[in-house]
């Protein structure tokens, strides 16, 4: 091994166990620090140039991820989530009813509007009315963190990994929830099932009055406005229009404008989470343009082709290893080769999503979850999260392997 190559792939493995761990010991420094740094150092050793770095940087995913964000900071701003789940939850008249709906609302919204955005609007709903009911919050943390992971597979606007994997594989939105519907509902389905079982006393047949929730004051204008955006954007994506182009155009339409100043809505935008993903883009091209990839395809691509379960179970472990959007880039180049291109990129999807319930620290929606409930004095343990999240884990992945052998 070529000294270049040795050099990248210290660079490498230690960027990939930073943003694993989402932290490098001694260092302040998040996911999305550790990216930029291991990207400049593999700029500064050789293992990419310039030209190659801004090629690989997906700007189509990076405009619909940022066009996402726009979109889902205006409904934010004018109080469409809060509104929503609110009357969903007030229908519950016993606890079973409540989790029902928690997991299936959060699950089908997540498939639209990002999983983080809608855990992050959940969590807090979940905490009061439940502390409202005095009942055990914890099996209904766990089911937002679990719905709105398996609730996200369902399209390519769910998750980032869902973008990346919507994009390179050309799968049409249309298409791609057809495929996807059946595992994420079986999956949401699961999740309600596993969690009555291990928590069978929260669950007993309590009846309380309606669920009082708090007061939310809506900004109709923008309420307005923001609800037809993204019914024309959902509208665009079913009739085919490419889908970067049909979220910018619609998150754009927003930005016009008399009364909400365009600060307000940029301060609603992840913006650590653009730069993760655009050095995230020279990290693993970098693998690549070094030479590695080589060593890589060898080592693992007969585990990878072998079979629709040893390239599912792959993909769940890596995506666990490193997470699942490193782990979706790090796929990605082997897919074209697959002895079929289209199942492999709907498994992909499903198992590098389904993975993400596995712990407590698999996916950014469970961390969210557990660092919002922690403010309210909420411990959702490691081992707590375990006892639910690996069963579900894999009964939806053996779903997804079945489903995905049988329809190709």
């Amino acid at each position: 091994m070529a000294y270049v190559q040795f050099v990248s792939l210290i660079i490498i493995l230690i960027t990939l166990y930073g943003i694993a761990v989402g932290r490098i010991p001694k260092f302040r420094m998040n996911r999305a620090s550790i990216a930029l740094v291991g990207a400049a150092a593999l700029l500064m050793a050789g293992a990419i140039d310039s030209v190659e770095a801004y090629r690989a940087i997906d700007m189509d995913t990076i405009v619909l991820l940022f066009s996402m964000m726009i979109i889902n900071g205006n409904l934010r701003l004018s109080g469409f989530f809060k509104i929503l789940s609110y009357k969903i939850v007030n229908f519950a008249r016993t606890p079973f009813q409540l989790l029902t709906l928690i997991i299936f609302s959060s699950g089908i919204l997540s498939a639209f509007f990002l999983n983080d955005t809608i855990v992050i609007v959940y969590t807090p709903l979940v905490i009061e009315v439940v502390r409202s009911l005095k009942r055990n919050p914890i099996p209904y943390l766990i089911a937002v963190a679990l719905s709105a992971n398996i609730g996200s597979a369902m399209t390519i606007i769910g998750n980032p990994q869902n973008m990346i994997i919507g994009i390179a594989s050309g799968i049409s939105f249309a298409d791609y929830m057809v495929y996807q519907i059946i595992p994420s509902a079986s999956g949401l389905l699961v999740a309600l099932i596993i969690l009555r079982f291990i928590y069978k006393k929260e669950f007993h047949r309590t009846v309380f009055d309606q669920i009082e929730t708090g007061e939310v004051k809506p900004y109709k204008p923008l309420l307005i406005k923001s609800s037809i955006s993204t019914i024309l954007m959902v509208a665009l994506f079913f009739g085919g229009m490419e889908i970067p182009i049909a979220a910018f155009a619609c998150a754009s339409l927003l930005l016009v404008t008399r009364r909400l100043k365009p600060a307000r809505v940029f301060k609603e935008i992840d913006w650590s989470l653009l730069v993760f993903f655009s050095a995230l883009f020279v990290v693993t091209k970098s693998i690549e343009t070094s030479g590695l990839s080589y060593y890589l395809s060898k080592t693992i691509n007969p585990y990878l082709t072998e079979s629709v379960l040893s390239f599912s179970l792959a993909t769940v472990f890596l995506s666990n290893l490193i997470s699942n959007v490193p782990a979706v880039l790090l796929l990605k180049p082997v897919i074209p080769v697959m002895p079929n291109p289209e199942q492999s990129w709907l498994i992909l999807g499903m198992a590098s999503t389904f993975a993400g319930n596995l712990t407590l620290i698999g996916s950014v929606a469970n961390l969210i979850v557990a660092e919002t409930a922690k403010k309210d004095n909420i411990t959702i343990t490691f081992v707590e999260y375990l006892k639910s999240g690996i069963i579900v884990t894999v009964i939806t992945v053996a779903i997804g392997i079945i489903w995905f052998t049988l329809i190709f």
